[in-house]
């Protein structure tokens, strides 16, 4: 009997250690919005836009003046943020949408994702013992071999296609991609307004794994098109009309869902050991929604500031400063080793990624740049950041060169002044694009004459 005893005791202490190492690690939560404009927001100097939930979030956390995606279109940059990746490193270049097919494999809209050789941050949060979930705004492979929970997701809650109506369909959409999921082929669409019912299937999530660390994507697609609102949020803003209006209540919407996933995280007592990251994939469209990127030039799918950088907030608390602002260039690529490196995984086992754990740098413990040089690629067009200095390379006229510290507004073209600059970014540009694949899928035929730099319109 004393022996029963003593394997009681040491059967109870052992889950009691367990439980209490669980929640050494910290929750984790990425809310990620879909073509917002980096002004539409009051924490990035809006005075029409109602954001107060976001903009508490920045009080409580820091704000990263210059964060960037790693693609101005959505798909390309969903799967650079998933993998930590470049995602021209396996020719996810350009977006996988309907009017993109491989020519060598044949590839349709649902076989364009990204490859299985691939590791994505769900597989990763899942090897160190979190609980995972996936909601909302897939967009990087509709086939099911694709699937979020074939990809490291425990839970799943969306759709995978790129843009959907926010109402549940009367009848099956257009693309099927985009019909409404829960877990793995049950489809049935919800009630109510979809970016209420992704935080609710998240805070659910959130409720029933309170006592597990857990790792939650919540992918909306607030405020890509089509432009729905409620009428509640609508009357928000009698000064406003057409499709400004109508950003601007799916932004009170986008706003109202993450205060609804921030106020469930204090009421479980699980504010204060969650990380917090919230930003958004690709620079807004100034015409399709009505964005706003001012003070940045460029708007979504070009290499302008305003297609290439996002609001960025983190918050951590007691790991980092509230209410703080850090300057240096940072990436969605970075996200995959900050997590990872937060729920104590040791990023050297990471395989080549080209994101790095953040935390130190905003922390001050490391005082260097995250990164000297940043690339993008789509198609013949192409931009490097090396320091402050930025080359934008065109397909149908002369390379641009601006100094971003100086010009964030990219008003001042340089190149004619620093021709012996414009040749070494060329040259880093060429080198870094010797490592990339060759795209796994393009441009179908009829439309493979139209300019690459007025191919605007036809991606989602």
């Amino acid at each position: 009997m004393k022996n029963l005893k003593t394997v009681l005791v040491l059967v109870i202490v052992s889950l009691v250690f367990q439980y209490t190492s669980a929640q050494k690690q910290p929750n984790v939560i990425l809310l990620f919005s879909d073509d917002a404009g980096y002004a539409d927001f009051g924490f990035q100097g809006s005075e029409v836009m109602i954001t107060p939930n976001l903009d508490k979030l920045a009080s409580e956390g820091v704000q990263f003046t210059q964060g960037y995606v790693s693609a101005s279109v959505c798909g390309p940059s969903r799967a650079g943020l998933l993998t930590g990746r470049y995602q021209q490193r396996f020719g996810f270049e350009e977006n996988n949408v309907p009017q993109y097919m491989s020519k060598m494999s044949g590839l349709d809209g649902p076989n364009m994702g990204i490859p299985l050789t691939e590791t994505t941050m769900g597989d990763y949060m899942k090897s160190i013992g979190y609980q995972t979930a996936f909601y909302g705004k897939w967009h990087l492979g509709g086939a099911d071999k694709f699937h979020p929970m074939k990809r490291g997701f425990d839970e799943f809650y969306g759709f995978r296609g790129g843009a959907r109506d926010y109402w549940a369909y009367t009848k099956p959409p257009q693309e099927e991609l985009n019909k409404l999921e829960k877990n793995f082929g049950n489809f049935k669409e919800h009630d109510g307004y979809l970016t209420d019912k992704l935080a609710d299937e998240a805070i659910d999530f959130m409720t029933r794994n309170k006592k597990k660390p857990f790792f939650i994507v919540l992918s909306f697609n607030a405020v890509h098109t089509p432009m729905h609102a409620t009428k509640e949020d609508l009357a928000k803003f009698p000064e406003l009309t057409g499709k400004r209006q109508e950003v601007a209540a799916m932004t009170l919407g986008l706003d109202r869902a993450c205060g609804n996933v921030l106020d469930k995280l204090k009421e479980l007592g699980l504010e204060d050991n969650t990380l917090v990251v919230f930003s958004n994939d690709n620079g807004g469209p100034t015409d399709k929604n009505a964005s706003i990127n001012l003070p940045l030039s460029g708007t979504k799918s070009n290499h302008l500031e305003g297609g290439i950088r996002v609001p960025f907030l983190m918050k951590w608390p007691g790991k980092i400063q509230e209410n703080t602002t850090y300057n240096y260039p940072i990436s969605t690529l970075d996200l995959l080793p900050t997590f990872y490196a937060a729920g104590g995984g040791k990023t050297k086992d990471l395989k080549n990624v080209d994101g790095v754990n953040i935390v130190p740098f905003v922390q001050g413990l490391n005082t260097e740049r995250p990164h000297k040089e940043l690339f993008w690629k789509l198609g013949a067009r192409a931009a490097v950041r090396d320091g402050d200095w930025k080359l934008i390379r065109y397909s149908d006229r002369p390379a641009e060169l601006f100094n971003i510290e100086d010009d964030p507004s990219e008003k001042k073209n340089l190149a004619v002044y620093y021709p012996d600059r414009v040749k070494q970014l060329f040259k880093k540009l060429y080198h870094w694009e010797l490592t990339l694949e060759r795209p796994a899928w393009l441009l179908q035929k009829k439309f493979e004459k139209v300019d690459i730099d007025r191919m605007d319109r036809y991606r989602n």
